[in-house]
């Protein structure tokens, strides 16, 4: 089975609160919460695609990001090896520019939102 790379970003606003959008039903782990990320394309570092996914995604430009962890993560259909950056400067204002619902949240809430399980490890984390 191949390994997806995946590059996610971690957006904190000012206010130490967390940006978090909703995944579609009808993809993987859909209708479940999530940070802005995606696939590693073909000659992309893992930070251009960080990058890259945060501006689609969201329509945020990552101007203070460092990377936080990579994580490999097994489900029954699907392996991913797991980059998450904290982005804490950015340029822009958040929106779902696919449509998805985005919200803010703080560390504490985040708990209450279900997430992917690749994502838990790094929730606990923050």
């Amino acid at each position: 089975m191949k390994i997806s790379e995946i590059s996610i970003a971690i957006v904190r606003n000012s206010e130490h609160l967390f940006l978090i959008c909703l995944r579609a039903e009808d993809v993987h782990e859909g209708g479940k919460w999530e940070f802005p990320g995606g696939k590693v394309e073909q000659g992309e570092t893992p930070e251009m695609a960080m990058c890259r996914e945060l501006s689609e995604e969201v329509g945020l430009t990552a101007l203070n990001h460092q990377e936080l962890d990579s994580v490999r993560f097994d489900y029954d259909d699907r392996k991913l090896n797991l980059h998450f950056y904290l982005v804490t400067q950015f340029a822009g204002e958040a929106q779902g520019r696919e449509g998805q619902p985005v919200k803010w949240v703080s560390k504490e809430q985040l708990a209450l939102y279900p997430f992917p399980d690749a994502n838990k490890s790094i929730i606990a984390k923050l």
